[in-house]
């Protein structure tokens, strides 16, 4: 959302809030000014993104168009976009840096910092650009266009040709639209596990991961699928989309179903006869197809839990017994599926059921439906996880649907080098951070880092001893729980070291790339991916693991492994910067660190001891003051609105986004308390051209310019329905007005925070 929605007010001339400020900027005394060029470069960045009536707003009242008025002005998105914020921009420069890395030689007689090939062993080296022409053959394959439209769909049809026969629908069984009932089910786990091993979930979503009651033991997980077809359960309400959904998936399954009257049904019939199957069944009506399976996943949609059900630790962790498990689902079998995945020599009997409700409910879904539905369902799966791999006419009704979903120019695709420069940092991640490192990172930033986010923690411990809602005994343990947060700042140093060329070798040695076929490097790089989860099993866990690449611009809390980590990406200019005075990469940088460490004790991270486990570790007084308190959060984001699809108010989900709500609050606090610290260790200059503000409040001009950002309608709908965060606009309203420290920085009237945990 735009700041031209949100609500403006001009100052007063003469008002008492000015007179404050006035009597407020005269009593600030001036620090030095920083004149370097990263000064100057920071405060033009600031200057250019402020209204150009910043003078004019009160920063009580709507410190977003303040603070992002003219970042609006200077951003457009482009029709590929659906929105875009500051981390957009930040994600987007790495994304040009990455570019220049992968469209030059291999870099070994250029200049380089201490992560340099030229700093490494001449056998290590020749490794290292081994790994190099690795990425390298990757990106090149992606961008070949002419050689992956020449393919066209063919590769596409390969995979929903394997898909028809091991799931096939043969001309006896099509006349009558059967149920699935004895061995006509038998084999749904061949097709799953099928699917399963390149990255797919349809119906079930099973994986392999750290156990909340035992932290340090890989358990399974069966949950419903993350998405069903639709982005959010609630466009299947939608009569229009649904419309358009269907027409959409006609459309292909014309072009792609080897049933049709298409030439597809000749090669897919000779096909299923040499594999000794019987008559494929000739489908003239892809209508009726398409019907078919939209009604089905609006089944399944409506059986899978809520958003904020399906991040509930509490709902979610359902220990289960794996013939427990397949008697809740008998027609997929879960058992059968997970023995082929797991290791040979793992056994167990056991795993973590997401939704049993949701399973119960498949189970009597699955039994009302027939096989070709069923069918047409899981070759539908395959096309909407590959379409955008996949250059073909077949293909482009799928893609307009999905950009005008989003809000994009139906034919709009983002430039090709930035889907390749993608495509490698999904499947060659690790060795695309160890060059991004060698640009973007140093030695000095990493240690800067660890400063901020160990004053953060040292803050946090400060303002859980002074709160009076929670048991003296609760505070000491949150407090030891602090101490024992592992802080991961800029890159793994191992699970793999990417600073160690053989290891990195070694960790992608199954990964088949040629610099001619893109669409089998990216199946090779998904059956890696799923491979490398479920090695995990009967191991502990890699507390060492990364959950993001080197060059995400993100950062994450992570429960089980009580761990805050954040990538070099986005310990990067606007948010991060070593050569600026502190002040603003506390702001952003620091207020995302308390964010982070924040998520420790919120909705979720509450539920978790300091080793990680899920248990009961708070007493029930200071559950309910939680409670209590946090209900404020709820009913605070809630009364945000966009227009929805009807242009009627679409209220934030106050219980979705709780978590992030009480996090950014936190943070904020925390990071602030940090800066104070500091600030009276070591006075920080000022920067030129800002003299309207003081330190303190370009603290939170810094922290505000991360969220400046701009969403088409649709795409931030599609956020109300599925996004854990509030609008980015809501997050700097909403945080601000949790503030008791930004309030006394602008010397607001109301002193009083809205909502306040610590």
């Amino acid at each position: 959302m735009g700041c031209s929605q949100c609500s403006h007010h001009l100052r007063e001339p003469l008002g008492p809030s000015r007179h404050h400020r006035s009597l407020h900027l005269l009593r600030y005394q001036p620090q030095k000014l920083c004149l370097t060029p990263a000064c100057v470069h920071a405060s033009s960045e600031i200057l250019y993104n402020l209204s150009p009536e910043y003078k004019n707003l009160d920063p009580c009242d709507d410190f977003e168009e303040l603070v992002c008025g003219g970042w609006d002005e200077r951003h457009d998105l482009r029709p590929d976009q659906g929105d875009a914020f500051t981390g957009t921009i930040m994600s987007e420069n790495s994304q040009m840096l990455l570019r220049h890395i992968l469209e030059a030689p291999y870099p070994e007689d250029s200049y380089h910092s201490s992560f340099s090939p030229a700093q490494l062993l001449q056998s290590v080296s020749s490794v290292d650009q081994q790994n190099f022409d690795k990425l390298k053959a990757a990106y090149d394959a992606c961008m070949d266009e002419a050689t992956i439209k020449k393919a066209g769909i063919k590769p596409l049809l390969e995979v929903v040709h394997q898909v028809a026969e091991l799931f096939p629908v043969t001309e006896s069984a099509f006349h009558k639209r059967t149920p699935l009932l004895g061995k006509n089910k038998e084999d749904i786990p061949d097709v799953l596990f099928y699917l399963k091993k390149l990255g797919l979930s349809p119906l079930v979503s099973l994986g392999a991961g750290a156990d909340d009651k035992d932290p340090d033991v890989v358990v399974i997980q069966a949950s419903p699928p993350w998405r069903i077809g639709l982005p959010a359960k609630n466009y299947y309400e939608d009569t229009n989309i649904l419309k358009e959904y269907k027409d959409t998936i006609a459309q292909v399954l014309e072009a792609v179903h080897p049933d049709h009257k298409h030439e597809n049904a000749t090669l897919h019939a000779e096909w299923m006869r040499s594999n000794g199957h019987g008559q494929i069944a000739a489908r003239g009506n892809a209508k009726d197809s398409a019907n078919e399976v939209v009604e089905f996943e609006r089944q399944l949609a409506a059986a899978s839990p809520n958003p904020e059900d399906a991040q509930d630790v509490t709902k979610y962790y359902n220990p289960m017994s794996l013939k427990g498990a397949d008697s809740l689902t008998p027609q997929i079998q879960l058992a059968n599926i997970i023995k082929k995945l797991a290791p040979s020599d793992y056994t167990t009997d056991r795993l973590i059921v997401a939704s049993p409700s949701y399973m119960k409910n498949l189970t009597q879904i699955l039994s009302s439906t027939s096989r070709e539905t069923l069918q047409t369902y899981f070759i539908w799966k395959v096309v909407q996880a590959f379409a955008s791999e996949i250059e073909a006419d077949e293909i482009k009704p799928y893609t307009r649907f999905s950009n005008k979903l989003q809000g994009k120019d139906p034919d709009s695709s983002p430039e090709r080098w930035r889907t390749c420069v993608s495509h490698v940092d999904d499947g060659l991640g690790w060795i695309l951070s160890r060059f991004f490192v060698e640009k973007a990172f140093s030695e000095k930033a990493k240690n800067f880092g660890d400063q901020i986010v160990s004053d953060i923690k040292e803050m946090f411990i400060q303002k859980l001893k002074k709160t009076t809602w929670m048991d003296k005994s609760v505070v000491e343990l949150a407090i030891e729980k602090v101490h024992k947060i592992v802080q991961k700042i800029g890159y793994p140093t191992k699970s793999p070291d990417i600073m160690d060329p053989p290891s990195l070798q070694r960790y992608y040695q199954t990964v088949n790339i040629t610099p001619s076929t893109f669409f089998q490097n990216t199946l090779s790089m998904s059956r890696f991916s799923v491979s490398l989860q479920w090695s995990s099993l009967g191991k502990p866990v890699d507390r060492n693991e990364w959950g993001m690449t080197v060059p995400t611009v993100n950062a994450y809390y992570n429960p089980p492994g009580n761990e805050i980590v954040f990538p070099a990406g986005i310990m990067q200019f606007p948010v991060f910067d070593v050569n600026v005075p502190q002040y603003l990469s506390y702001g952003a940088f620091g207020s995302v660190s308390g964010h982070e460490l924040s998520h420790a004790f919120d909705s979720t991270g509450r539920h978790y001891d300091q080793n990680g486990n899920y248990t009961d570790w708070w007493t029930n007084s200071t559950v309910e003051g939680f409670k209590e308190r946090a209900q404020c959060f709820v009913d605070q984001y809630a009364k945000y609105t966009i227009p929805g699809p009807d242009d009627k108010p679409l209220h934030v989900n106050g219980k979705l986004t709780l978590g992030e709500n009480i996090a950014d609050a936190g943070g904020v606090s925390a990071a602030f308390g940090a800066w104070q610290k500091r600030r009276a260790e070591t006075p920080n200059q000022d920067l030129p051209g800002l003299e309207y503000f003081t330190q303190d409040q370009l603290f939170f001009v810094s922290y505000a310019n991360w969220w400046c950002g701009k969403s088409r309608k649709e795409a931030a709908i599609n956020r109300i329905y599925t996004d854990p965060h509030a609008p980015k606009w809501a997050r700097i309203l909403g945080t601000m007005a949790n503030s008791r420290d930004f309030k006394e920085s602008f010397k607001c009237k109301e002193k009083e925070p809205v909502c306040e945990l610590w």
